[in-house]
């Protein structure tokens, strides 16, 4: 099997291919090459795909998890991808730790939040995206952080994302009440689930 044909195989597979992750075996000129040629698509600096992948509706959660697969998804953006709201958000929202740098070279606009401690380990979740892991917040989780974050996301989001979590559910509701209490947000989450509930 060929270089050519290896790279193509792996990114039809993969979905989203990162040069730093072929860079032991394949130099990113020659990624640059196929671009050029029209056998793989680049989609952001250091990012390709083929061009025959299908792309899903979280394809930039995609293009993120293949970039920065430390980095964690987060209030609008997990709200999305648990169908837990009607927005689409314009930009990819992710949570960072203070100190924590700040991606630059992004292939999408972010949004970053800064998270500590329970706050930013708990409720974190792996899914595979256009077979791209990406860590996604689990959803009574990022309910809870856009009551924390509502003066960024409106209290309006995070009623709607309760309520369609409860409709629909998609989890237990003592799951909100934990992560209330992860949050520090239990005072003013209380009265919301207990009024949808």
């Amino acid at each position: 099997m060929t270089k050519t044909e290896r790279v193509l195989r792996r990114a039809r597979e993969q979905g989203v291919l990162w040069a730093d992750d072929l860079k032991e075996d394949i130099p990113a000129r020659y990624l640059r090459r196929l671009a050029e040629r029209g056998e793989l698509e680049r989609v952001g600096r250091g990012l390709y795909r083929h061009p025959d992948a299908p792309i899903s509706e979280h394809h930039s959660l995609a293009l993120i998890g293949a970039r920065y697969p430390d980095v964690r998804i987060c209030l609008l953006s997990a709200l999305q991808f648990h169908d837990l709201t009607t927005q689409w958000p314009r930009k990819v929202w992710i949570a960072r730790e203070p100190g924590d740098w700040t991606p630059t070279a992004s292939p999408v606009e972010l949004e970053v939040v800064r998270m500590s401690g329970a706050s930013f380990t708990e409720g974190v979740e792996t899914h595979e995206v256009e077979g791209v892991p990406i860590n996604v917040f689990a959803p009574a989780k990022t309910i809870a952080d856009c009551f924390k974050f509502r003066g960024k996301v409106g209290t309006d989001t995070a009623i709607e994302a309760l309520r369609s979590y409860v409709r629909s559910g998609v989890g237990p509701v003592d799951d909100l009440y934990h992560f209330a209490d992860v949050c520090s947000v239990q005072t003013v989450m209380r009265p919301y689930i207990e009024a949808t509930v």
